[in-house]
């Protein structure tokens, strides 16, 4: 087993909160985690309401529960049964002690209903994504995590990588998605996310996603924010403050795990996604995807794009204060643009990068430093952050 980043995270959220939820898209490896980590708890309680047998167990939850007062119970798929979470509430405040509940759901909290407000100061949500390059280097090589991106299986069985994510989009748009309560037809959802492959890294226009699948604006977003919930896509928004240039208002759209987006393309070599035109920007998508998993809670991101050029592909900004500029590139010429330079004289920025497809690092006279991806997260941005302390 691959050693994960996030299970360090997960014990210590276990050792201060009640409950806590590791949350994440279908098969990224969240049973495993928690599997791994039950070994540290007497005679833990484990169900997967995808069971039958299970989901019966529950159907007095109050009852069943209540007899497991003082041993860790394990939910897997808790978005299956929504109203368990008022029941884990009462519980935990007769018997308010660390590690009462580990739940496994593979949607957001704001699709587990009312889950935020009923467990207030209760929960502690812990996103597991694919593999993160750091867990993967050196045993495995970077370019291999891009092409078939991070969901443990394909990525791990190289032979069986296509039939995997044939039936991960079937499975999903067929039945996950609906359960969580997604109102298109399989059809409609799959075009939307072919759709939303091309348009990766991408600005988003509504309008015209509404007019190639012909339905409305508001049926879109609505599709889209389902896709986002279920931690398929990525919408990030553009970064703006008092600054008094014409700003780029709508938001930046990619499909999160660099795989999927390929698989959506019909890329499936290395040799075909060097000769697609969205290498550059499956390798900016690819590049976000490492980066945002590693922010400290407190750091937020943007991107930041001017009507008049200047650029950026993504903003770090902590107590509201822009702390690193980060332009992502694959080509040959590693030197920032005209835009990227007038970007960070805008946002002065003190941090300022060029992560390239390899394991360069240097600075340019324009201040810029020039590194790969694995030195970025290495090297310097534990140190943007220690210095923001």
């Amino acid at each position: 087993m691959i050693p994960r980043i996030a299970e360090e995270k997960a014990r210590h959220l276990l050792g201060g909160f009640p409950c806590v939820a590791i949350i994440g898209p279908r098969q990224v490896g969240k049973t495993t985690l928690a599997k791994s980590i039950l070994h540290l708890y007497d005679d833990p309680v484990y169900l997967d309401l995808e069971l039958k047998k299970d989901f019966i167990k529950l159907e007095d939850p109050e009852t069943f529960l209540g007899q497991y007062g003082e041993k860790l119970v394990v939910i897997d798929e808790v978005q299956r049964k929504k109203d368990l979470f008022p029941v884990f509430r009462a519980l935990i405040d007769q018997n308010r002690i660390p590690a009462r509940f580990l739940l496994l759901g593979s949607a957001s909290p704001e699709l587990l209903r009312n889950s935020s407000e009923t467990l207030a100061g209760r929960i502690a949500y812990l996103e597991l994504t694919p593999f993160l390059v750091p867990e993967v280097i050196p045993a495995y090589e970077m370019n291999l995590l891009w092409l078939r991106g991070g969901y443990p299986f394909p990525f791990l069985n190289e032979s069986y990588w296509l039939d995997w994510m044939n039936s991960f989009v079937k499975t999903y748009v067929e039945r996950d998605l609906p359960n969580l309560g997604f109102t298109a037809d399989s059809i409609m959802g799959e075009r939307l996310w072919t759709m939303l492959a091309h348009l990766h890294g991408n600005l988003v226009n509504y309008a015209e996603l509404g007019k190639s699948l012909d339905i409305s604006i508001h049926t879109v977003k609505k599709y889209m924010s389902f896709l986002e919930s279920a931690f398929l896509i990525r919408t990030i928004l553009p970064y703006h403050s008092n600054i008094r240039k014409r700003l780029v208002k709508s938001s930046k759209v990619y499909i999160r795990d660099s795989g999927l987006m390929h698989f959506l393309l019909g890329i499936e070599s290395m040799d075909q996604l060097l000769g697609n035109p969205k290498l550059g920007s499956s390798w900016e998508g690819f590049v976000i995807e490492q980066i945002i998993p590693m922010l400290p809670s407190n750091c937020h991101h943007y991107f930041y794009r001017t009507h008049d050029g200047a650029e950026l592909d993504l903003v770090l900004v902590k107590s509201n204060q822009p702390v690193a500029g980060i332009e992502i590139k694959f080509g040959s010429d590693p030197r920032p643009s005209r835009g990227n330079t007038e970007a960070v004289l805008t946002l002065k920025t003190k941090n300022n990068f060029i992560l390239i497809n390899r394991e360069d690092d240097y600075t340019l006279s324009s201040g810029f430093t020039v590194c790969g991806l694995i030195t970025f997260l290495n090297k310097y941005l534990p140190l943007i952050f220690s210095s923001h302390e």
